[in-house]
């Protein structure tokens, strides 16, 4: 592990590890997001040919109903039963989260309130590189279905075969996703921003991807909305003498399986500095502190997407972490079990930004009207202050709309 410590150089270049996208990188994005913009389904079969190397068609676009079914048949049936377990698992998490609508009322006959709505449309990115990322699927549909979005489309970069792994497939039927979508890279979100003749336009794209998905997200901001910019998987380990340090070594070697996984350990204790700083096995970064105090104030200029407190009273530590995607408390709460299966989304703020942001979650998926309402006799006696403000930044025609009721 390398050795920093706090206030240097590379504690420093560690905080704000976010950066800036590469010039080139956004270059061959912004051209392809164009030319999909452009042409529509024709761009989207080109880059699909080009980047993952499969020849479609228009129809082979979206996947259909006997590919699913077949999907079934093609998954070992336990993991069907295990998949529901773990719906269900989330859906308790996130009705918890639902908010309502509220209003309040004062005597002077004014109303104030605020209407919550989910969004109609979301397209959900669900990357497919070796592996098949199943629980991407459930960690970002679920919270939307239990939000009430209406439409909820999906893409995903197809195989050699035309298809997409049945795993995906059936996961996403298990959760009723209504249109499944072969197609990947920045092509998918250019198609799910802009829409195409085959794949509908959607108002939030959310799911992790590859630097080409991320900066696709990046420049597609506007045209709809996004959940975040995700980065390389990340871990930080606050841990004292009482952590068990095998489990410290494979919580931190596990970072290693992501690509460009960072891990981080940061104690207060030799014993655990000591067994682990010279460890060649773990690619990571250790740091020493004084106490815990200071180790939270570390953790929180960090801002790390995941944070384990291996200590003996993590709850107590808790109180003084603020910034943080998610916060595992205790030696028997491993990342993985976050990542899987405990209920809240692994879509997490990367790089630093969750000083200022959260992770996917239901409200990722409402939006809020604020509801205003007055009496006349409310208007009148608040008419005054109107003036003032109008006057001040020489709005004479928002002054007018006020003065013609009040008359």
């Amino acid at each position: 592990m390398q050795i920093i410590t706090p206030g240097d150089k590379k504690f420093e270049s560690l905080v704000n590890r976010g950066g800036q996208g590469k010039a080139r990188l956004q270059k061959k994005v912004a051209h392809i997001l164009e030319k999909v913009r452009e042409e529509g389904d024709p761009a989207l079969l080109r880059f699909t040919s080009k980047f993952d190397k499969v020849v479609m068609t228009r129809k082979d676009l979206r996947v259909t109903e006997a590919e699913i079914s077949g999907a079934y048949q093609d998954i070992k049936p336990e993991i069907v039963n295990t998949l529901k377990e773990i719906i269900n698992n989330i859906n308790k998490f996130y009705t918890n989260q639902v908010p309502r609508s509220w209003s309040m009322k004062h005597e002077s006959g004014i109303e104030l309130g605020e209407k919550f709505a989910p969004i109609e449309k979301v397209g959900v990115y669900v990357p497919s590189g070796t592996v098949p990322l199943v629980s991407s699927v459930y960690m970002t549909v679920l919270p939307a279905k239990i939000a009430g979005v209406k439409k909820i489309v999906m893409a995903s970069p197809p195989n050699k075969y035309k298809s997409i792994d049945p795993h995906i497939l059936v996961v996403a039927n298990l959760l009723k996703v209504d249109e499944i979508y072969k197609v990947g890279g920045a092509q998918a979100i250019a198609a799910l921003a802009f829409g195409t003749k085959t794949v509908p336009k959607v108002d939030k794209i959310v799911g992790p991807g590859n630097e080409y998905v991320t900066e696709a997200k990046r420049q597609v901001f506007g045209y709809c909305d996004i959940d975040m910019l995700a980065g390389p998987s990340e871990v930080l380990i606050i841990a004292n003498h009482h952590a068990n340090i095998e489990y410290l070594k494979k919580d931190l070697q596990s970072q290693a399986e992501h690509h460009k996984g960072l891990s981080i350990l940061v104690t207060p204790s030799k014993k655990v500095f000591n067994a682990l700083c010279d460890d060649s096995d773990i690619n990571g970064y250790i740091i020493k502190v004084k106490n815990l105090d200071e180790a939270a104030e570390v953790s929180n200029k960090i801002a790390p997407e995941h944070l384990q407190l291996m200590v003996k009273s993590p709850k107590r530590l808790l109180r003084k972490i603020t910034n943080a995607g998610a916060v595992l408390l205790g030696q028997y709460t491993p990342v993985a079990i976050g990542d899987y299966i405990a209920g809240p989304s692994h879509v997490l703020p990367t790089g630093g930004t969750a000083r200022y942001s959260s992770g996917l979650n239901l409200r990722s998926f409402i939006k809020s009207s604020h509801i205003i309402s007055y009496s006349r006799k409310a208007l009148s006696s608040s008419a005054s202050w109107v003036r003032e403000l109008t006057e001040l930044e020489k709005l004479e025609k928002h002054w007018e709309s006020v003065k013609e009721r009040c008359e």
